[in-house]
């Protein structure tokens, strides 16, 4: 099982750390035969303007759409969260639209307001301790869409299909169980095929 971690920004080393703790091939992508040559993909944080240009201005965008319709896994953090959805509220920057909802961006604040929270999310049966920088909610989610984790300012955890995005930076900490669970996501790929 080979996992690449888009690198083009972001905390591209803290991912690929923690899918090598978690079992998996991982390894730095960033052209259309990078992504062609991997299992499942991880869209890091950063800086979603700028990643979401960097990814069209190399076509990189059409491969990662082509990968997903055949089934590929892809889980986005915080930017790649919103590089994933389908619209930006009260932005227009371009998307993957790869998740059937609407994200706001810097839902919580400025980077001063950066938070740890121990959070409950569907299916594990300890909360997570999961870091938000800058972090974005979805909101106006499509009936695909399952809600895996919210808190009161919204959904900070999703999944529809073979796409996973967390509004959290996992990759921040020592807990796999995020990684574990996406990589769970892509053996389940790997078998159907």
């Amino acid at each position: 099982m080979k996992v690449g971690v888009l690198a083009i920004q972001g905390a591209v080393s803290e991912h690929i750390n923690m899918l090598k703790r978690a079992g998996a091939e991982a390894l730095a992508v960033k052209t259309a035969e990078g992504i062609n040559a991997v299992d499942g993909l991880i869209l890091p944080g950063g800086e979603s303007t700028t990643i979401g240009r960097l990814i069209r201005l190399h076509t990189i965008d059409d491969v990662i759409k082509e990968r997903a319709a055949k089934g590929m896994p892809i889980y986005g953090t915080c930017a790649g969260m919103i590089l994933l959805s389908k619209d930006i509220n009260g932005f227009n920057q371009p998307t993957l639209d790869l998740i059937d909802a609407t994200v706001i961006r810097n839902a919580f604040g400025r980077q001063v307001d950066s938070m740890e929270v121990d959070l409950a999310i569907k299916g594990f049966d300890v909360p997570f301790h999961a870091t938000f920088v800058r972090a974005p909610v979805a909101e106006r989610l499509g009936k695909d869409v399952e809600v895996l984790s919210e808190l009161p300012e919204g959904v900070v955890f999703v999944k529809q299909g073979n796409i996973l995005a967390s509004s959290f930076h996992p990759e921040l900490g020592n807990d796999l169980r995020i990684h574990k669970y996406f990589l769970d996501i892509v053996k389940s790929f790997l078998n159907k095929q």
